[in-house]
């Protein structure tokens, strides 16, 4: 141990007891950037909060330790971790703190096991350890990229996303399905904007909750993987000052990777849709995360089917497929929906 006594908090944030300090408190509310980018986090310290927050939320018992009600860290303290993984305690404190960089892949690994990562926390914690410099890359909307979008059009709702979860390009069914996309005036085309400062967020996902936090874990991991991104810092920031929901998620250190499975949505006029829903990733660069493709489909013969099949009919009379022709727009509104009112 490094001779302080700490208190940690469920959601990881650690916080030194007033007596052990000449009554000084140091409070990490979350909320920060985890990047080196002005924000006053570098990629060592966003490491050490990861496994803070992941060494904070093992129970002891579950990895054959002894608890016991008298314990004064949430967790397993860092001696623990260190003996669980095989590594030196000084090692791991050092680690933890931003003090040793660069930690082998054996000793990632080993730390992964200890803490029961999955495969999403597992790469996330690699890509923190080995943090990418410079600025993220930028990904173009291809005319062949665009064709295939359109081509789905009449039957598979889709659009795409960079890793700031801008959208950037869409078919005419898709962008109708998420809350009318191409119109700026109907939504913000950033995502995370949408669902955290938009009241209409909440209609069109009803599951809402669950779509938060997979928005905040994807941010997550674009933070880790572009730490000088001022774009994406600029937007985190703007989440934080504006929505308590955002905060709280972000607090809770979660990461997420955009996968597969089965989504509900609600559209005023073909009514609330259970959609299967899959991404496809399409690379702006070798070894770079470019642009994701998120495509929605209804089990054939289905009533979801019928009215996605109405819907594409009307999008198709009524507005077609615009594009935006410069960057998203900012934001509609600065309402946080979870906000009391007066």
């Amino acid at each position: 141990m490094d001779g302080v006594d700490h208190i940690e908090r469920t959601d990881g944030v650690s916080t030194r007891s007033e007596h052990d300090t000449g009554n000084h408190i140091e409070h990490d509310t979350g909320t920060r950037s985890e990047h080196g980018n002005g924000n006053g986090i570098k990629s060592a310290d966003a490491l050490g909060g990861f496994l803070r927050a992941r060494r904070g939320r093992v129970a002891p018992e579950q990895v054959g330790l002894a608890g016991g009600r008298r314990r004064r860290v949430r967790g397993l303290r860092r001696e623990e971790l260190a003996q669980l993984a095989g590594i030196s305690v000084d090692y791991y404190v050092r680690l933890e703190q931003g003090r040793a960089t660069q930690p082998s892949p054996e000793v990632l690994d080993a730390l992964a096991r200890a803490l029961g990562l999955d495969a999403a926390e597992r790469s996330h914690l690699a890509t923190l350890a080995t943090a990418r410099r410079g600025p993220a890359p930028t990904a173009r909307v291809s005319p062949l990229l665009q064709r295939t979008l359109d081509a789905m059009a009449t039957h598979l709702p889709a659009f795409a996303t960079d890793h700031r979860l801008d959208v950037v390009a869409w078919n005419g069914l898709g962008a109708e399905l998420i809350g009318g996309v191409a119109d700026p005036s109907r939504r913000d085309r950033n995502n995370a904007r949408f669902l955290f400062l938009d009241p209409a967020s909440r209609v069109v996902h009803p599951e809402w909750e669950d779509r938060a936090a997979e928005t905040v874990g994807q941010l997550r991991v674009s933070a880790g993987r572009y730490p000088d991104d001022a774009e994406l810092s600029a937007l985190i920031a703007e989440l934080s000052t504006h929505s308590v929901e955002f905060r709280r998620i972000w607090a809770t250190g979660e990461v997420v990777m955009c996968a597969a499975g089965r989504k509900r949505l609600r559209h005023p006029e073909a009514g609330l849709l259970t959609l299967d829903f899959e991404t496809l990733h399409v690379p702006a660069a070798p070894g770079e995360t470019g642009l994701v493709v998120h495509v929605f489909s209804a089990e054939e013969g289905s009533r979801e089917a019928a009215a996605l099949a109405r819907l594409a009919a009307t999008v198709t009379k009524t507005s077609g497929s615009p594009q935006p022709d410069g960057p998203p727009p900012g934001p509609i509104t600065r309402v946080d929906p979870t906000a009391p009112t007066s």
